[in-house]
């Protein structure tokens, strides 16, 4: 007896990619997410490997993965592919300290985040053509 397969939750045409422990806050890490939301997966791409940020390296690094994630295992259309979503959670903080004047005691919080970018199919857009025509016959029954 094994265990029960568990359900998919996202849809068909999409797949992730997470990141689990990146060093850096997700305050930061969400100025880099926010760039490529929404975007075309090649646009993104080239945003990611221009921008002179250190989570930008890593967010890209994540977004070949989700793309790759969609070409091997799910079958995507790669051309077809935008990212769907990306967000940063915050992650666990690792707590440090430096002993500071006069016997006290100061906390270093070193935060980390993770990363999780979705990647999803577009439907093909009808051409223009197609849907002048359909235009044109609706407009004459």
């Amino acid at each position: 007896m094994s265990k029960a397969a568990t359900t998919r939750r996202l849809p068909a045409n999409a797949t992730s990619a997470k990141l689990v422990g990146l060093r850096t806050s997700a305050q930061k890490a969400r100025l880099v997410l926010d760039a490529i939301r929404g975007k075309r997966v090649e646009h993104a791409m080239n945003i990611l490997t221009f921008m002179r940020k250190k989570t930008a390296a890593y967010a890209l690094q994540l977004l070949r993965s989700a793309v790759a994630n969609a070409e091997n295992n799910h079958r995507l259309n790669v051309d077809q592919l935008y990212v769907a979503a990306a967000f940063a959670d915050k992650g666990f903080v690792m707590k440090r300290g430096m002993p500071r004047g006069r016997g006290r005691y100061g906390k270093i919080l070193k935060p980390t985040c993770q990363l999780t970018v979705v990647v999803a199919e577009q439907a093909a857009a009808p051409s223009r053509a197609t849907s002048v025509k359909a235009a044109q016959q609706e407009a004459k029954a």
